[in-house]
């Protein structure tokens, strides 16, 4: 369980499997706002200071629902005590452990009543102050608004890495997102209507959201400094998430191993005509060892990697029909008029 969490009992609708009913159309905010939250003592006091009055100056209805991805630190108390000053507009969904970014927007994705709906993450490298822009873009008639961080203030290797992981996802996806980096991003009703009816147990959200949006924008945002703390994503965390991107959106992987194996098998079938001939017209070769050994180290280590990637189209397939939930959630902090929209553990 969250820390704390189990304080909160008292205070929380408790999700116990409920199926969600439809809201109240006049109760619905305008625009909902998800924020997925792991290990963020440090920052959330300025993120409450800079998000409710950006929000607040929009002079719009909305809601901000925070979701603790099984924090180790005091995160779920302060999230608690948000929800204590401002009920009307914060609703805290607390998981039992650690999901995952994506699963924790996922079931902001089930909680949220907005007709539009925003994520953001809770670091402050997106300005809260630029949500104002994203919903101009969906007043414009786009239904889903990507985002292109301005001036990275990353290290260089991450945004080296992200560019040329960009290039490779584009073109075994056909998903055309130039920062797919950042989760500042804004979705329609019926992108997250239908995001929510899909029932795969690893996704990319923002991608997934790229598939069904008819008519989507990307804009250029501030990107700052991170306020405080480090940065939940390793470099081999960054290099998982974008080859579980490609395996979940595409099989071109497979198709381009099965076309180097019919390439390797050509030109196999050459060298075996070349050397047959070399020995009926030159004569036995005398030398020739290291490179017959490199050849066939070159062989297997292109045989293994095949292996492992079909593994992990195999494992995905495994992990699909064992029928999981996406996460499981200890306590849900809401206003009680707001309870009429409920989510469900998925």
């Amino acid at each position: 369980m969250s820390a704390g969490a189990g304080s909160f009992a008292a205070a929380s609708d408790v999700a116990a499997g409920a199926a969600p009913t439809a809201p109240a159309a006049a109760s619905a905010p305008r625009v909902s706002v998800i924020v997925p939250v792991y290990n963020e003592q440090a920052v959330l006091e300025a993120l409450f200071a800079r998000l409710y009055p950006a929000l607040d100056a929009l002079g719009t209805s909305y809601e901000i629902v925070f979701v603790d991805d099984g924090s180790r630190d005091r995160s779920a108390q302060l999230l608690a005590e948000q929800f204590r000053r401002r009920p009307d507009v914060t609703r805290v969904v607390l998981f039992a452990s650690n999901f995952g970014q994506h699963r924790a927007i996922l079931a902001g994705f089930e909680y949220a009543r907005g007709e539009r709906i925003v994520t953001l993450d809770a670091d402050l490298q997106n300005p809260p102050e630029e949500i104002g822009r994203l919903l101009e873009q969906m007043d414009a008639g786009h239904d889903y608004v990507g985002t292109i961080r301005r001036l990275r203030e990353d290290a260089w290797w991450r945004r080296t890495a992200s560019r040329a992981m960009n290039r490779l996802r584009e073109r075994t996806t056909k998903i055309r997102m130039t920062d797919q980096g950042c989760m500042m991003r804004a979705y329609s009703r019926e992108i997250v209507d239908a995001i929510n009816h899909c029932e795969e147990l690893y996704t990319f959200v923002p991608a997934l959201a790229w598939q069904f949006a008819r008519n989507p924008v990307e804009i250029h945002i501030a990107h700052e400094e991170r306020f405080a703390g480090e940065s939940k994503y390793s470099a081999y965390r960054l290099m998982r998430l974008n080859f579980d991107l490609m395996t979940a959106f595409s099989i071109v992987p497979l198709q381009m191993f099965s076309l180097a194996g019919m390439l390797l098998s050509a030109l196999s079938a050459l060298l075996v005509v070349v050397l047959v001939l070399r020995r009926l017209f030159l004569g036995p070769e005398e030398g020739g060892l290291f490179t017959l050994f490199a050849i066939e180290f070159l062989l297997m280590g292109i045989a293994l990697f095949g292996i492992g990637l079909l593994g992990e189209y195999v494992g995905r397939i495994y992990q699909e029909v064992r029928r999981r939930p996406r996460y499981l959630i200890s306590a849900v902090l809401q206003d009680p008029d707001a309870a009429g929209s409920r989510g469900k553990e998925r």
